[in-house]
């Protein structure tokens, strides 16, 4: 059937037509079908959606469409029905409890890359995992099929590595534990995301120093050149199908399958050669793990898996129910990073970045068992991990003279005042990053929260126990109308509701 293209406003990550409901039954296709369009020898799998308002001669390109097929309003396309892939079967397969074999897997991930599934089958794929869980096997599988779906990297050398599963704000640690690692002469490639449902990610943090987006060759050339990097994953083309199930699934249903995690995390691994991960599992309240016990069956797993796809995982639990450190928000964490580094910042954040740095250095034979963490404590007071962040950030564009006391923060800034004498006995953990984000944290690399009080801290009636910083004053206005309403720091004693609220 011969249509011709009228442009349409639509979002939904995948390219779209718009078709009149007899024009869609014409083609055998409903809401939610697949049709194959062409133009000028150019084939594209579209989506439909119908509406009674598109003419019965037209069809309704939404960009990513437009784009796809390079046509123009008025120009006439061909478009028949196309069926639903074999792996739209293999889904329902495992909504139903059966377990699914390499190749169907295999299939289901290419279909993913290639545009071939709709966000609700893809989603579907999620809650299957979410709600039955998977194999060793199946897990195994897919860990291989995400790799396989994008770039592979050959560093030519040993790949060390460092991974955190996230959830706990101001997690900085991999802007410290690379230059440590890098300057006990191991080659650690960082990959690292930028923060999409939290006040900042690695990527954002560490764009405030230097530029984070590169080719993969540019990726290899500045690793290999300063013994480390730290740059975001998003450019370099690594394990495509993984970013497609955390943008259209995994953050906006707000879930992330210990299954899927684990093939995410080692998929990406393998791509960029890693034969050796420390991962950071934070567990307690607030965190994704809140259970101990939880967390070392997820280690488990993690190592099985590695084990199965030739990377040595070492996991270290840590402390998450509160944030890492003081500072929340990208140019405040860059900012702690550098004070850490020039040998000061707060205990808990030097403390955390040398113990899993002192992990990897066990694990390459540069330090014994048991005394990882004293080395990388030398490493890092001795001046030596500033001194390879410094390479590290003229590598990649920085400025290698940066300290910490030049990190801009946002101009604007309000204090949460203690309400009472006391001591805080409570941090939440998503109520900072909530108060961060409010402030304006990722996109102004200025906002974000310092704390001046953390569990145990004893304070004084009318003291800050936080500030909100941010570029924008009524964006902190606003944070701070929200902080006042979550109270995100609990001090003993603090009248916490009032019943009723008014006399």
């Amino acid at each position: 059937m011969e249509l011709k293209v009228k442009p349409f406003a639509y979002v939904s990550g995948q390219p779209t037509a718009l078709l009149n409901p007899d024009t869609a039954s014409n083609l055998g296709a409903i809401d939610g079908s697949r049709i194959r369009c062409e133009y000028a020898g150019v084939s594209r799998i579209l989506f439909v959606v119908t509406s009674a308002s598109m003419p019965k001669d037209r069809i309704g390109f939404d960009k990513i469409a437009a784009k796809a097929l390079k046509v123009r309003p008025g120009k006439p396309v061909r478009a028949s029905y196309y069926p639903p892939p074999p792996s739209a079967s293999y889904i329902r397969k495992r909504l139903g409890g059966s377990q699914l074999n390499r190749d169907e897997i295999q299939a289901i991930v290419n279909d993913i890359v290639d545009g071939f599934l709709s966000e609700p089958e893809i989603c579907a794929f999620v809650l299957g995992q979410f709600f039955r869980g998977m194999t060793m096997e199946e897990v195994e599988y897919l860990t291989h099929s995400i790799a396989d779906t994008g770039q592979k990297i050959d560093f030519g050398r040993s790949v060390y590595d460092k991974h955190s599963i996230g959830g706990v704000p101001g997690n900085k640690v991999s802007l410290v534990i690379v230059p440590i690692v890098a300057a006990a002469g191991l080659l650690i490639p960082k990959t690292s995301s930028r923060a999409i449902t939290s006040p900042s990610g690695t990527a954002d943090t560490m764009s405030v120093l230097a530029d984070v987006e590169f080719s993969p060759e540019e990726f290899k050339r500045i690793s290999l050149r300063a013994g480390g990097s730290i740059v975001w994953g998003g450019r370099l083309g690594l394990a495509p199908a993984d970013d497609i199930l955390i943008r259209r699934c995994e953050h906006p249903l707000g879930i992330d399958p210990p299954s899927q995690m684990i093939a995410s995390v080692l998929g990406k691994k393998i791509a960029v050669g890693a034969k050796y991960l420390v991962l950071d599992i934070p567990t307690g309240r607030g965190s994704k793990v809140e259970r101990t016990e939880d967390a070392r069956s997820l280690a488990s797993s993690f190592m099985e898996i590695g084990r199965r796809v030739g990377i040595q995982v070492v996991c270290g639990i840590t402390y998450g129910s509160q944030p890492v450190g003081h500072a929340v928000g990208p140019a405040l964490e860059a900012k702690e990073a550098l004070e850490c580094l020039e040998g000061g910042g707060p205990i808990s954040l030097r403390e955390k970045s040398t113990a899993l740095a002192g992990v990897l250095l066990e694990m390459a034979g540069v330090a014994t068992s048991g005394d990882g963490q004293t080395i990388a404590k030398q490493i890092l007071g001795s001046g030596r991990a500033l001194r390879k962040m410094k390479e590290i950030i003229e590598a990649q564009g920085g400025n290698p003279n940066v300290r910490s006391q030049d990190v801009r923060i946002g101009s604007h800034k309000v204090s949460l005042l203690a309400p009472c004498d006391g001591y805080v006995s409570e941090v939440d953990n998503h109520s900072i990053g909530e108060v961060a984000k409010a402030a304006g944290a990722p996109s102004d690399i200025g906002a974000g929260i310092l704390l001046h009080g953390k569990r145990g801290y004893v304070v004084k009636k009318g003291e800050p126990v936080l500030d909100i910083y941010g570029e924008h004053e009524l964006k902190v206005s606003d944070a701070y109308a929200l902080a006042q309403r979550l109270k995100p720091i609990t001090v003993e004693g603090m009248l916490l509701h009032r019943i009723p609220d008014t006399v």
